[in-house]
């Protein structure tokens, strides 16, 4: 299990650096050329070294859109989960930290793209300084060559133009605003607070990413930026004739005396994100081709505090526990797709979500269900299987909110696989620790552990989960009624035997009550929950395991679900 810790944690590392490694790679290689290439003296005569910051922040650009899509291709994704079973589960676990991967390179290709355009603007400046300057000085010179004929280095011809013109009217420039616009837009659109609670609008204008993609494609056609050609190169190489330039007599006859032609670099934009772009197409196709397949919706039940269970069936439909779907209703949305934690068990026949009214997407489909039953598209089920869980004769499950609704599918497995006597299972003992701010999210839920609770005692195993529920949001009202019901069998907040604790949980206090109740075991904590409490989680973990490698170890596992 340590060595699995080590896995993981090793090949992040290893994906992250190699990543860094050649962004670090491409923008130094082609920053050096760009500043040194000897094609490019009269390109860096005028412009100076933001020539080389604009050109090495492109090609780190390409690489980056080459990578951006590739995350987000989940077919792809299951389909390299399925061909590397034989391998580690926690390399195909890495598959997981697709999102995590994609913002990344999001923000790498926003970093870049201020890096680039701020280069560019110091270049159409420098172009213009250039252009007008009326000395014979050697950028002055060079901007009022081939002014006529294709030969030109400087893009701009005439005193009158301006770098806003430069920048609406001609292809780079005009591409470049809008490929800018729609990177910021997406961006600023995709904050956790936006995703959550204005869905449609993260989902809407990520689909910037066609404008963007063909922006790019089109972005490097005109090819402004130049150099010298290879002719030109071989009848005056600008180490011999760039000194004679700036002072040639008219009637000049030695081997400098011609003017250097300069050509534009070829556009390459389209070679990088070409593969990218035809895999997410073929992606796009599957998913539309896989939503055709029929879903039959078998049970709608209507839980208190709007909570939607819906039970399906679909031919072929093969989940493992912890895996997600994604949801589509054509009378709500035709083209949105919302993905949900699916919370039945693989030991069922049928296959279940629970859906929170939490945006405007999810109150429709709460609101259509109660009317009527919808027709629904489903793809997946994506994801790893959260399998780890059997792995350990002691399990502390931590799910905070709605990071429960995956631990819908393990207890309910684990019970199915405790029934069964499966051998695959070796846990013994499940703490289950529920934080929640109000009473309603608990209803649904509750139904499932009263159920499970029920089940245990009949057959003589209820000492085989003990759950703890905490209340972090609690009022007065809810106060006094504790009060007044102390002394009943159930609890008054949830109806079930273990009583409801208000407030957080006091981990140190947990961990050794569970250290103490096995003192030779391995440990396994799942957390589905934030990042504050899993920092604090990993810390306890640490404190209480012991140095005796014959004592307690606990061990920590954060699931993306």
């Amino acid at each position: 299990t340590m060595g699995n810790w080590l896995v993981n944690h090793w090949f992040s590392a290893a994906v992250l650096a190699a990543w860094l490694g050649i962004n670090i790679f491409l923008f130094t290689y082609y920053f050096l050329f760009f500043d040194r290439d000897e094609r490019y003296f009269y390109t860096r005569a005028i412009l100076g070294s933001a020539l080389a910051w604009a050109r090495a922040s492109a090609k780190c650009l390409n690489f980056n859109s080459m990578l951006i899509l590739l995350p987000v291709c989940r077919n792809l994704l299951s389909f390299l989960r399925g061909t590397c079973s034989c391998c580690r589960r926690t390399l195909r676990k890495q598959l997981d930290h697709n999102l995590t991967f994609h913002k990344l390179v999001a923000y790498a290709l926003a970093l870049l793209t201020a890096v680039h355009t701020i280069a560019h603007l110091f270049n159409l400046e420098r172009y213009n300084q250039s252009q007008r300057a009326t000395d014979s000085s050697l950028p002055a010179v060079l901007s009022k060559m081939h002014l006529q004929g294709s030969k030109w280095l400087n893009p701009i011809h005439s005193n009158q133009t301006t770098v806003e013109y430069v920048a609406f009217t001609t292809i780079p420039g005009l591409t470049g605003v809008i490929i800018t616009l729609a990177l910021i837009l997406m961006v600023t659109s995709s904050t956790e607070f936006i995703r959550r609670n204005y869905f449609e609008l993260f989902w809407y204008t990520h689909h910037l990413f066609l404008v963007y993609f063909a922006g790019l494609v089109i972005h490097g056609i005109a090819g402004l930026v130049r150099g010298q050609t290879e002719q030109s190169m071989v009848e005056v190489h600008p180490y011999h004739c760039a000194e004679y330039l700036p002072r040639r007599a008219q009637n000049c006859t030695h081997a400098c005396c011609k003017d250097p032609e300069f050509g534009s670099i070829p556009a390459e934009s389209w070679k990088w994100v070409l593969a990218p772009i035809i895999l997410y197409v073929f992606e796009r196709i599957l998913r539309v081709w896989r939503a055709q397949q029929k879903v039959l919706v078998t049970k709608v039940v209507m839980h208190p505090a709007r909570v939607l269970e819906l039970q399906m069936q679909k031919k072929g439909f093969c989940m493992e526990v912890g895996q997600y779907i994604f949801v589509n209703c054509p009378a709500i949305s035709p083209l949105e797709w919302h993905p949900f934690t699916l919370t039945s068990a693989p030991e069922e026949d049928f296959f279940s979500i629970h859906v929170r009214a939490a945006g405007d997407w999810t109150e429709r489909l709460i609101d259509t269900f109660q009317l009527e039953i919808p027709r629904i598209e489903v793809d997946g089920p994506f994801g790893t299987a959260s399998e780890d869980v059997f792995q350990y004769e002691v399990a502390m499950l931590v799910g905070a909110g709605i990071g429960v609704t995956p631990f819908a599918s393990v207890l309910k497995s684990i019970w199915y696989k405790f029934q069964q006597a499966d051998q695959t299972l070796k846990t013994k003992k499940i703490y289950f620790y529920w934080l929640c701010r109000d009473t309603g999210a608990f209803a649904w839920f509750n139904d499932l552990l009263a159920s499970l609770e029920q089940k245990m005692a009949e057959s003589g195993k209820a000492d085989f989960l003990t759950y703890r529920l905490f209340l972090t949001g609690w009022d007065t009202s809810i106060a006094n009624n504790v009060a007044l019901h102390f002394d009943t069998a159930t609890d008054t907040v949830t109806g079930l035997r273990h009583k409801t604790i208000f407030g957080r949980p006091m981990w140190n206090t947990e961990f050794a009550a569970v250290a103490a109740a096995h003192p030779r075991s391995v440990v396994g904590v799942f957390l589905c929950g934030p990042e504050a409490l899993a920092k604090s989680l990993q810390k306890s973990c640490h404190q209480h395991s012991s140095l005796d490698p014959r004592k307690v170890k606990f061990y920590f596992n954060k699931e993306n679900f």
